[in-house]
């Protein structure tokens, strides 16, 4: 059965859901903070989320932005937010389907319908080790030799995209587009900078990588 993580501060309405989910065939679990919801996410097999936007610890936003920093997991967001910038906010964060409340139960279930076509198969995994150092895309922190390597945003940035796409050959011009703006598409003096910062912070001899690959005038590939 497809799991559910509904993420909803209001119990009646969550324990509402739930019994309807499971009743229709899902396996549901709930929470009611953005902290936990971020825990259960990455530890539980989950497959889709149901986000309200306004809890009591963090925006629903942010939690979207978290999780799609190591997942690609069907995000369905309840929110009594109407304002298109709202709307428009939260599906650029990385939502792929927005309801606003008060809303329909049997219309919460087509979404759902719909959004378990967009299920990706194989298991995505919130962590990644290397020989070197552990990378935890859904806390945003590096651990190298026990201990927190600190990144600074846009560091963190590029090392996020080239571990998410592991393996590949990742272009000067979608690292810049992507972390800096479609205006420092060309601007590589500002990247060679940065990927020569993050091999001094997590290489074990920076002039001879073994993670952070150069790609000689096309990119860089981050090899486990």
């Amino acid at each position: 059965m497809t799991l559910v993580l509904i993420v909803e501060d209001e119990a009646r309405i969550a324990r509402a859901m739930q019994i309807t989910l499971q009743a229709h065939g899902y396996q549901a679990l709930t929470v009611g903070n953005g902290a936990d919801a971020l825990q259960a996410a990455a530890k539980q097999p989950v497959e889709i989320v149901v986000l309200d936007l306004g809890l009591p610890d963090m925006d629903g936003v942010e939690i979207i932005r978290r999780i799609r920093g190591w997942s690609s997991m069907p995000i369905i967001v309840l929110s009594a937010r109407h304002a298109s910038e709202d709307k428009v906010e939260a599906l650029d964060a990385g939502a792929d389907d927005y309801v606003t409340k008060p809303f329909g139960l049997d219309e919460l279930l087509a979404r759902l319908r719909v959004a378990s076509r967009r299920i990706v198969t194989g298991l995505e995994e919130p962590t990644l080790a290397t020989s070197d150092f552990m990378v935890d895309l859904a806390g945003k922190k590096i651990v190298k030799d026990g201990a927190e390597v600190r990144l600074t945003p846009t560091e963190w940035n590029i090392l996020e995209l080239l571990v998410r796409n592991k393996g590949k050959l990742v272009s000067q011009q979608q690292i810049l587009t992507q972390v800096w703006g479609q205006a420092y598409a060309k601007e590589t003096q500002y990247l060679r900078v940065y990927i020569a910062q993050l091999r001094r912070k997590l290489e074990r001899d920076p002039a001879e990588p073994r993670h952070l690959h150069t790609e000689a005038g096309m990119g860089y590939r981050f090899d486990p």
